[in-house]
């Protein structure tokens, strides 16, 4: 009787069927985003996701906490329990309401934040359930969290589903790292493990501050935030804002305007100082545009706008949309930018172009450190008021997105997973 001659296995070089490699099972097709509300985190998973080539295979929940009333002065509890008191403080309400006393004022719905219109409540269980029971059919799911009101979902999803999903934690957890597959967070959330750190914190709270240990093998470390921008979004953007962009004077300055944090104190004095250090350099610009965020307090915008809403080289956003952000990134020959965001500060550096930083002397603890990473790379310089913008100068581009999507591409082929061709 003759052996039954199998057919050999395509060569690699045509493209080894899925069958031949662990079938779906071993292929990652769709992600789960677990967002907090804030812009700045979700932005980090959403453009991570983005770079791993699942922008249209995603969904996002988000943790959202109560709003309103007495909730604004216990956004520093954990989430679950912020809940829980949340719960109590209505059912209080309600008893002093029927019997007549003098009512308490009830706090908001859950649900008050703004956008949370047509984002699912992330529920462990629901997204659990999921991955268990569409695993066999889609394979396993990306996870990927960002934020600090994320943590114990994320973590509870690696727990509950590690055979299912892979789960990725943006931002340092601080304790307990082995709770997820992959952290990248910023190298800067390290510095508590400095000597400069360990110089400024009192010796009797030492033992508090977190982390305690230094990385291991699965925290990927950037420079910066994570975010959208690349080079096929600002193609698009150089195209789409070419009408309203194209015909003005060069070289065109951008600034982008912040607000104070808790490690970047600041007021109307920086305001002044910018203001005047803009002029200094209007000479040297053929226009500049300046926009707010959605943090800038008040007396900040108000300082602005008055010494320089009247110039007509100056440009001041109004908010109203379409927001202009992509249009300038791909236009602006230069920035300047205040010190206190993270994230703002990433996407200009991700440019190549000249940026100019403001503020950065008033940052400490790690924004500090984040500031001196950026200087020692010269990727920034402070602004002073002295520059010639039309002077140009560059860098390597900040690519953090593109290379912790490249960590988890190795990270997923040691556990024997791949992400969709």
């Amino acid at each position: 009787m003759r052996p039954i001659q199998l057919p050999e296995p395509p060569s690699p070089k045509l493209g080894t069927p899925e069958i031949f490699e662990g079938g779906v099972y071993g292929v990652v097709r769709r992600a789960v985003v677990i967002g907090n509300g804030y812009p700045g985190s979700e932005n980090q998973s959403i453009g991570l996701v983005r770079a791993l080539g699942l922008a249209d295979k995603h969904v996002l929940y988000r943790v959202t906490r109560p709003k309103g009333g007495l909730n604004e002065w216990l956004h520093w509890l954990p989430v679950s329990l912020h809940k829980n008191l949340d719960y109590i403080i209505r059912q209080i309400c309600i008893i002093l309401k029927y019997r007549g006393q003098r009512r308490l004022p009830l706090p908001a719905e859950n649900g008050g934040c703004v956008g949370l219109k047509g984002v699912l409540e992330a529920d462990v269980h629901q997204i659990v359930t999921m991955a268990r029971q569409t695993f066999e059919k889609d394979g396993p799911i990306l996870v990927v969290a960002s934020g600090r009101d994320t943590i114990s979902v994320s973590s509870s999803i690696k727990r509950l589903a590690s055979d299912n999903a892979f789960v990725v934690q943006i931002l340092h957890p601080r304790l307990h790292l082995n709770r997820f597959d992959l952290v990248i967070t910023p190298k800067h959330d390290y510095y508590p493990l400095t000597r400069e750190a360990q110089q400024q914190v009192p010796q009797f709270i030492c033992k508090w501050i977190t982390p305690r240990e230094p990385p291991d093998s699965h925290v990927v470390l950037t420079v910066g935030a994570l975010h959208q921008v690349d080079a096929g979004s600002l193609r698009n953007a150089a195209s789409a804002w070419r009408d309203e962009f194209a015909p003005l004077p060069k070289p065109l300055l951008v600034v982008n305007i912040g607000g104070p944090t808790g490690n970047c104190r600041y007021g109307a004095d920086l305001a002044r100082q910018l203001t005047t250090n803009l002029l200094s350099v209007l000479d040297s610009c053929g226009s500049i545009r300046i926009c707010f965020s959605n943090r800038t307090p008040e007396k900040v915008s108000n300082v602005i706008s008055k010494e320089l809403g009247g110039n007509p080289k100056v440009y001041i956003w109004d908010g109203q949309e379409p927001n202009p952000h992509l249009g300038h990134l791909a236009w602006a020959d230069a920035f300047v930018v205040t010190a206190d965001s993270v994230s703002m500060i990433s996407e200009v550096c991700s440019t190549g172009k000249p940026v100019y930083i403001i503020g950065a002397e008033r940052c400490r603890w790690k924004f500090s450190e984040f500031h001196k990473s950026l200087k020692d790379r010269g990727v920034v310089r402070p602004f002073t008021g002295s520059e010639n913008i039309s002077e140009s100068w560059s860098y390597p581009p900040l690519n953090e997105t593109a290379e912790a999507a490249s960590r988890v591409h190795k990270a997923l082929a040691e556990r024997g997973w791949r992400l969709r061709p």
